[in-house]
């Protein structure tokens, strides 16, 4: 009890220090975002222990390929486009000039966590090669590590390009989304429907993001007010995505699937875009009642917390998967951890290791967030 009044205490400090002005409910959607990333690579990767007696190889594989009704997971789950609509309004809302600076703290912001770590797993993959582990398990282990850094990438990418996108903004509203969208569908059209060259595509790897860039950006300068708007990029984007899918072939699932001849993340397909503005109109909609939830001392304490060392959480979480993988090798073939997913009983193994993964984070966070801030 006395645990929780200390909690409880704590919450009401960290709610009455934070600014009148601060928009609580941009950091709960970062927030959810983020959990939603995290909590959908967990439940959709699998570290899968194979080979022969002693000489064990991982190698990782997915449920959605081998039980695609989890497919609406992807959509509950696959939450970036809501991390590029905060950005682009945080963005639009903390530069004021001054290009060289502002642009330096923010990208300082993200470099550092990424510098420890790979000042931890340069050492760790050196000391796996030289203890002869096998490279298909150095591989599997380090590309998990490694694979959220892309959109750190593209975020430093949009960042930079942040003077430019407030100028398009202020020029066409909301409507600066399409030119980008535009690129995506010509893009598409040319792999898909023109057999064009696969490497078109990688077009739509800044294209994509900058989408929702963009409507964070319209939202911070006054372009979505009220409901209307974001209500039909609600409606239109998930019935622009149906159609994609049922009508032009997309995948169902917003991730990557193992084996599949299309992901529409890697790079972002025209479905992964019109999904994403479905997401931002949602997200808008959702966002008074976000913040009549943040002003509960408890609430507003854990959403904060979590927005000191969003980069931190995000960078380390497959980090946590892949130690937990690793130690559970000890005990062997460890149910819902390192066997393949195979059944829906996996399922519900691998939902009683999410606690385990959440406490190698919070561990991780402890040793690391300072580096963030």
């Amino acid at each position: 009890m006395n645990a929780l009044g200390q909690v409880r205490r704590l919450a009401r400090r960290i709610d009455a220090a934070t600014p009148p002005q601060r928009d609580r409910a941009v950091d709960a959607l970062r927030a959810l975002a983020i959990a939603g990333v995290i909590g959908g690579h967990w439940l959709v990767t699998a570290v899968v222990a194979g080979g022969s007696p002693g000489h064990t190889v991982l190698s990782d594989n997915s449920p959605l390929a081998s039980m695609p009704w989890l497919t609406p997971l992807s959509w509950v789950f696959q939450t970036l486009a809501v991390f590029f609509l905060v950005g682009g309004y945080s963005a639009a809302r903390s530069y004021r000039g001054g290009y060289w600076p502002w642009l330096r703290r923010r990208l300082v912001r993200l470099a550092r966590p990424v510098a420890a770590l790979a000042a931890v797993w340069a050492p760790v993959t050196v000391g796996m090669c030289l203890a002869g582990v096998p490279s298909t398990t150095v591989h599997t282990l380090l590309f998990l590590v490694i694979s959220p850094l892309w959109f750190l990438a593209v975020y430093a990418g949009l960042t930079a390009l942040t003077p430019a996108a407030l100028w398009l903004v202020r020029r066409f509203g909301a409507w600066a989304a399409a030119f980008p969208a535009a690129v995506v569908a010509t893009a598409d059209l040319v792999r898909f429907g023109l057999h064009g060259p696969s490497w078109v595509g990688w077009a739509n790897l800044p294209a994509g993001w900058l989408v929702p860039y963009l409507l964070g950006m319209a939202w911070a300068l006054g372009s979505l007010r009220g409901r209307r708007g974001p209500a039909l990029m609600l409606a239109g984007g998930a019935a622009a995505t149906a159609t994609l899918i049922t009508w032009a072939g997309y995948p169902a699932s917003m991730v990557g699937v193992n084996g599949a001849h299309i992901s529409n993340l890697n790079p972002p397909t025209l479905a992964a875009v019109t999904f994403g503005i479905a997401q931002c109109g949602l997200a808008l909609l959702l966002r008074d009642r976000l913040a009549r939830a943040m002003r509960r001392p408890l609430a507003w304490a854990a959403v904060a917390l979590v927005n000191l060392s969003a980069m931190t959480l995000f960078i380390w979480h497959e980090t946590a998967l892949v130690t937990v993988s690793s130690v559970g090798l000890l005990a062997g073939r460890l149910p819902g951890l390192l066997t393949a997913p195979a059944h829906g009983a996996w399922v519900a193994e691998r939902l009683a290791w999410l606690p385990v993964f959440a406490i190698v984070l919070a561990s991780l966070w402890l040793a690391f967030h300072r580096v963030e801030r």
